[in-house]
């Protein structure tokens, strides 16, 4: 019987770690087409897990084609399928709607195990290192390091989609990703004619963020170029909303902030202090009378993720960057 791993310590919910346990074995074959699973009361007596958890995982890996029910003698791998190696950097909630789409646009017979490096070049290193042969897809979300490129380049080119960022990406890799430059120069162009009523410009980009450089060039080549004054705010504890200004953040946590501020100094938000997020997320159009975004489309880039995913194709795409535009500008 294969011996399971739940951290109830983890941010991770502990179904879809118990649907991992089970793509992990898989992926290592220690699990293969017929094998029986542990029944649900085993589970939940041997992991203290309750029901609806393991119902849960069960029922995602039966929807996922990788197990079947039978009645009165339990859970069976069903198909072991192919298996793709999903490589994130963080499941934040933009990241969730990538994931969401990712899952639900695979074939059923292929099995999705995902991991995060947190922006660790170690954790990045071991894990593909790990990888190597294990996975028919590789499906990796880079992040600015100079050893990252030779790290990826270690894997098979035709089998590796690099996502979301085409920074440290060999020539020979497909790519699936968004442009952080342009791309927003034309948003804020699209938009100036709601900026031009704030008396300043302010960019926040603060120093825990990972987000690329690029689109605060690009908004300050912006400013420059429609005479704003403007500033980009380096330094979280910094922040001091001010009526007039308008705030273009990359970071969710620096909008709670701004969010925060606002209310304590009684700031209508669309009047006297403007807004402007980086990255859509399910909850932001109902923020307040809702909060403008610049986003990529992360669902479609989860459906082409997934295309890649199930078939044998080369992808070279980059998805689409646009305004949102609610009541927060």
């Amino acid at each position: 019987m294969v011996e399971f791993k739940i951290n109830p310590l983890s941010n991770i919910p502990k179904f879809r770690q118990l649907v991992d346990n089970v793509v992990n074995a898989l992926a290592e074959n220690k699990l293969h087409a017929g094998d029986q699973l542990p029944s649900v009361n085993f589970i939940c007596k041997e992991y203290k897990l309750s029901r609806d958890t393991v119902f849960k995982a069960y029922s995602i890996l039966k929807d996922q084609g990788v197990i079947e029910s039978v009645p009165n003698k339990g859970y069976f791998i069903s198909n072991e399928g192919q298996k793709v190696l999903l490589f994130l950097d963080t499941l934040k909630a933009y990241k969730e709607v990538l994931y969401g789409e990712f899952v639900k646009n695979l074939q059923k017979t292929t099995i999705a195990d995902v991991h995060f490096h947190h922006y660790n070049i170690d954790v990045f290193r071991k894990l593909i290192n790990e990888s190597k042969g294990r996975y028919s897809k590789y499906i990796i979300m880079p992040f600015d390091h100079p050893e990252v490129a030779d790290i990826v380049n270690e894997l098979p080119s035709k089998n590796t989609l690099i996502i979301d960022w085409d920074t440290n990406a060999s020539n020979h890799t497909n790519k699936l990703f968004q442009n952080f430059g342009q791309p927003v120069y034309k948003a804020l162009e699209d938009a100036n004619h709601l900026l031009s009523k704030y008396s300043e410009l302010i960019a926040v980009y603060p120093e825990f963020t990972n987000h690329p450089r690029k689109t605060i060039d690009n908004f300050v080549d912006f400013c420059k170029a429609h005479k704003y004054q403007h500033a980009v705010l380096e330094k979280s504890d910094d922040l001091d909303v001010k009526s007039g200004q308008m705030y273009f953040s990359v970071s969710d946590r620096m909008l709670g902030r701004i969010l925060e501020q606002c209310k304590e100094k009684k700031l209508i938000i669309g009047e006297n202090v403007g807004i402007l997020s980086y990255n859509e997320t399910p909850m932001k159009k109902f923020i307040d009378k809702g909060i403008s975004v610049i986003s990529t489309d992360f669902k479609l880039m989860g459906q082409k993720a997934a295309e890649f995913a199930s078939s044998d194709i080369s992808m070279d795409l980059c998805v689409p960057t646009k305004i949102f535009f609610r009541d927060s500008l």
